[in-house]
């Protein structure tokens, strides 16, 4: 078997029997699909009988609800292919020929992506590239996918099986950028296909629509990041310091009373200058992004000794 499939499907059976139709019309076969179910129901169980027959499909029912992302591991850890993909129930391939142009380049390396589009619930289609400027950063320093997620989300990958990695589950929102961090640490490499060959699905519903901005979320997200991998990989790019104070910046978060609010009580130095300087400018002028970058560059080079090796 060369690809499996891993869906964690929870209640959604529109989007389920669309992704399962684009897998059916596959001019590729060597395939099995492992659908790992989180709902209280049977909805999907019958959707997933109706495609028994039309492919390799083994579906397993979450007595207990698992979450995002540990459904992810649990369908993954159930897969007997030489590749994975992650396909999120409301995401769907693009045409008969995608799953091929993803076998296709399996001998380049052990992390392919492609392009793909968004396709939002108000009809908005978007298509999205890997630009130029990212695509040697992100093996250079791959702690700059903080910054940006210019991978995507895990539907447009495929990843050796030999990857052991698994997704954090203490991360149900930076989930993805951290896992695809820990790869490219490992393997130093990835291969782009530059076409779109997965529809991406994004509606206010999802795990990353809630949580974005959400002090809650975010800060205690951020600073496991910190613990894990370490403050100077994560912040010594100053794309990355950006990002944080653009985060910080939007959540408000402008003390560090605010930080420990949020069940840490250790921040790193450097975040909390970070606060501290946004602290020192009024609002008014914080919005104004332009002003606001001048404003970062000058922190990031005021403390930029406290995350230099």
């Amino acid at each position: 078997m060369l690809i499996s499939i891993c869906i964690p499907a929870y209640k959604r059976t529109a989007y389920l029997k669309r992704l399962l139709h684009s897998i059916a019309i596959q001019t590729f076969k060597d395939l099995e699909v492992i659908v790992s179910d989180d709902s209280p129901d049977n909805s999907v169980q019958i959707v997933c009988e109706e495609y028994q027959g039309k492919f390799k499909l083994l579906y397993y029912k979450n007595e207990v609800a698992l979450g995002t992302p540990a459904n992810w591991n649990f369908g993954i850890s159930k897969a007997s292919g030489e590749w994975i993909k992650l396909m999120h129930d409301d995401d769907w391939f693009a045409n008969e020929n995608a799953l091929a142009m993803f076998a296709e380049h399996t001998n380049k390396s052990k992390l392919i992506f492609s392009a793909y589009t968004n396709h939002y619930e108000n009809g908005t289609i978007q298509e999205v590239y890997l630009r130029h400027f990212w695509s040697k950063k992100i093996t250079k320093e791959p702690a700059i996918l903080i910054a940006e997620n210019v991978i995507g989300p895990p539907s447009v990958t495929l990843i050796h099986s030999s990857i052991k990695e698994q997704y954090d589950e203490r991360l149900p929102w930076r989930v993805d950028i951290e896992f695809y961090y820990r790869i490219l640490k490992q393997t130093g490499s990835y291969y782009y296909i530059n076409q779109p060959l997965v529809n991406v699905g994004i509606s206010e519903s999802q795990v990353t629509q809630s949580c974005l901005y959400k002090p809650e979320v975010e800060l205690p997200e951020g600073y496991i990041l910190l613990q894990k991998q370490g403050i100077q990989p994560l912040l010594r790019h100053i794309l990355v310091y950006d990002a944080w104070w653009r985060l910080l910046r939007n959540m408000n978060i402008t003390t560090q009373k605010q930080l420990e609010q949020y069940g840490n009580k250790n921040w790193p130095a450097v975040i909390i200058n970070m606060v501290n300087d946004l602290d020192k400018v009024p609002r008014t002028l914080l919005n104004i992004g332009a002003f606001s970058k001048i404003l970062m560059t000058i922190s990031y080079l005021k403390n930029k000794k406290l995350v230099e090796f």
